[in-house]
């Protein structure tokens, strides 16, 4: 025999079966006091949970005393633990096939779902905010001594922060129906991958509202849990996965703000275990916390505006974001030249205000530079945009499609010294390969020109090197608002 506790229920292991008493505990989500209430809460759990594993949830059996039913437990199949999706992933084994048979398997019971206007309900902004905000009122005593105050006051603005700005795509996911009676706690620990197939277990059974959502609330938080347990790998293929099977979109900043709300759900769970005194869980509530953190910071869309005049170092810093961020990046070199005419060439050592430099030439630039990070906007990839950006008023376009999509807008100004800026110029046109033609000579056009830009966060790259200033602009990053 084999005794496992959750905060909320006992599971004992005997032979070929489990049996699941629930303790009888009160918290903000559930009032397990009265006896009647939790023999509702076992036949409800076999009910929902015979829907993705019609075999292992065989009924609900009473516990007698003098004839009399003073309790009752759920009774399982018992399962091998060797199996455990979890057990899986610790014991570094290949998960392809079994990532491959959830995915399935998820797409299907997520494409049979009820939907209605009540369970919509649960997805709106309001419904999601509300949800934050009870955790974050569950966990409140625990800040400070547990969770890390300054990570959980980031997440609570960002959190709020995001929900404001993402509204409309929340409607969208309403609209097209992605929003249904889920599961609502899919855990590696539950999952066993078998050799007839997958068994899906132990949804959330004591609140509709909790397990109603959008289905990215669901792959969320199995890919959060694949990611706690060292396998980040593991969670973006299964999200992969997930996308094939269903033919659904699940756009990377939806995916993060879910991640992260799960995590701090967890966190929580963890969080009342280390108040009931189970061993570790104040360490595994930190590691969720920490987790929350990192996701709700990928959770935003953001346009980054990276400018300076030529040689100032802008596309370095641009291409070292990209690169650490893993966001779109869009050149105005590249856009430039993929608007020449087929056949069309140009002067190596072009003049100030003609050709592609000409006014009409730029504007035209700038138009398909912001166009081009519209569409990507809108498919939810964060954008940086590398340009000259001297002129406000293509400054104020660029600030303009931040606020139609509900993007962060972010703004960078590389400066350097005259004679470090025409170095490099030089450097680089005898090298070659490069496809900026910027000269000194429009350099110096585009600084008599070049409007004030107040609300960029300036960056002297005179003296740092290419790394420290990408680490220096990642702060930046690290810290919205």
């Amino acid at each position: 025999m084999r005794i496992v506790e959750t905060h909320i229920s006992v599971l004992v292991f005997v032979g070929d079966k489990v049996y699941k008493l629930r303790k009888p505990v009160q918290f903000d989500f559930l009032d397990f006091t009265d006896r009647a209430v939790r023999e509702a809460d076992c036949r409800r759990e076999v009910e929902l949970n015979r829907r993705l594993a019609p075999d292992v949830y065989l009924g609900v059996a009473d516990i007698e005393m003098d004839g009399v039913a003073i309790d009752h437990m759920v009774v399982m199949r018992a399962l091998p633990d060797a199996r455990r999706l979890a057990t899986l992933v610790r014991a570094g084994a290949e998960l392809e096939g079994c990532l491959e048979q959830v995915a399935t398997k998820l797409a299907a019971f997520h494409a049979g779902a009820p939907r209605s206007t009540v369970i919509s309900a649960a997805a709106t902004e309001q419904a999601l905010l509300a949800a934050w905000d009870a955790n974050f009122e569950e966990t409140r005593r625990f800040v400070g001594t547990v969770l890390e105050p300054s990570w959980d006051q980031e997440i609570r603005a960002s959190a709020a922060r995001w929900l404001g700005a993402h509204a409309t795509l929340l409607a969208e996911r309403i609209a097209t129906g992605k929003v249904c009676d889920g599961h609502g706690d899919l855990q590696a620990e539950d999952i066993f991958c078998l050799d007839d197939g997958v068994r899906i277990l132990d949804c959330i059974e004591f609140s509709d509202e909790l397990r109603f959502g959008d289905v990215c609330a669901d792959v969320a938080f199995l890919a959060m849990d694949l990611e706690r347990l060292g396998r980040p790998d593991a969670a973006q293929r299964f999200v992969r996965d997930y996308e094939s099977r269903s033919g659904a979109d699940l756009p990377p900043p939806l995916l993060h703000h879910y991640i992260a709300q799960r995590a701090y759900v967890r966190a929580k769970v963890a969080c009342l275990q280390y108040e009931q005194g189970v061993e570790g869980c104040d360490r595994a509530a930190r590691d969720l916390h920490a987790l929350a953190l990192r996701h709700v910071r990928q959770s935003r869309l953001a346009l980054a505006l990276v400018g300076g005049l030529p040689g100032a170092g802008k596309s370095t810093l641009a291409a070292g974001l990209a690169a650490e961020t893993g966001w779109a990046l869009l050149r105005s070199d590249e856009v430039r030249r993929d608007l020449q005419p087929p056949g069309g060439s140009e002067p190596t050592d072009p003049a100030p205000d003609d050709g592609r430099y000409a006014p009409s030439a730029v504007g035209a630039v700038y138009v398909d530079l912001v166009r081009q990070a519209r569409l990507l906007l809108e498919k939810g990839e964060s954008v940086i945009l590398d340009a000259s950006w001297t002129d406000a008023a293509r400054r104020s376009e660029a600030a303009r499609l931040a606020a139609d999509t509900g993007s962060e807008l972010l703004e960078f100004c590389c400066t350097c010294e005259d004679v470090v800026a025409t170095a490099r110029i030089d450097e680089r046109r005898g090298r070659g390969g490069d496809v900026s033609e910027a000269t000194p000579k429009v350099r110096a056009a585009m600084a008599d020109r070049m409007d004030a830009w107040p609300s960029a966060t300036v960056i002297d790259t005179s003296s740092r090197a290419p790394a420290e200033s990408v680490s220096w602009a990642l702060r930046r990053l690290a810290t919205p608002g």
